[in-house]
């Protein structure tokens, strides 16, 4: 039992593995903590905003929430791809100074859940400047393949928080 009283689950215990959901954008694998995934669904059009950022979709109405979905693609300047039956939308709670919110990433597909112990992660090299490092976690090898672990929290939060990003910002 935790502090507060409340059940842990093993993914909050010290040493424990961390649950990581992966998916990937072309050749490449990511993964995202699985606490923080809320839903994956299909993918399905969005209701555009005029001026909002390049890699913000537009929004879709989930169970009353209007939630700002991100390309991710189009965000980390990937090349585009069409979408295709395999392209989801995972819904992510995220913090931000203003608390938590949902937004949605659009990825080209979702693969499985692995389990991921802290000694395996490596940090990832430094490229100096706006390279994008400050959005990665760690770097792992599961299976024979490179697994580019994100922080949602910053990526999005750095997007919610941008002047040029209201409708990151009034999607709460």
């Amino acid at each position: 039992m935790s502090a507060s009283g409340q059940a842990r689950t093993d993914s909050e215990l010290p040493g424990a593995p961390r649950q990581v959901l992966t998916f990937g954008l072309g050749a490449e694998s990511y993964g995202v903590d699985i606490l923080c995934v809320r839903e994956i669904r299909g993918w399905a059009p969005v209701t555009r905003i005029p001026h909002s950022p390049p890699f913000v979709l537009g929004v879709l109405n989930l169970r009353g929430s209007v939630v700002p979905i991100v390309d991710l693609r189009v965000r980390f300047n990937l090349e585009t791809a069409e979408f295709t039956p395999l392209t989801v939308i995972i819904v992510l709670s995220v913090s931000s100074t203003s608390g938590r919110r949902e937004v949605g990433v659009v990825v080209d597909s979702v693969s499985d859940v692995v389990d991921i112990n802290a000694g395996d992660i490596k940090e990832a090299p430094s490229f100096g400047g706006k390279a994008g490092g400050e959005f990665i976690q760690g770097l792992a090898t599961i299976t024979n393949r490179m697994l580019i672990l994100l922080n949602v929290d910053e990526l999005i939060r750095r997007d919610l928080e941008q002047p040029s990003a209201p409708v990151l910002a009034g999607a709460a």
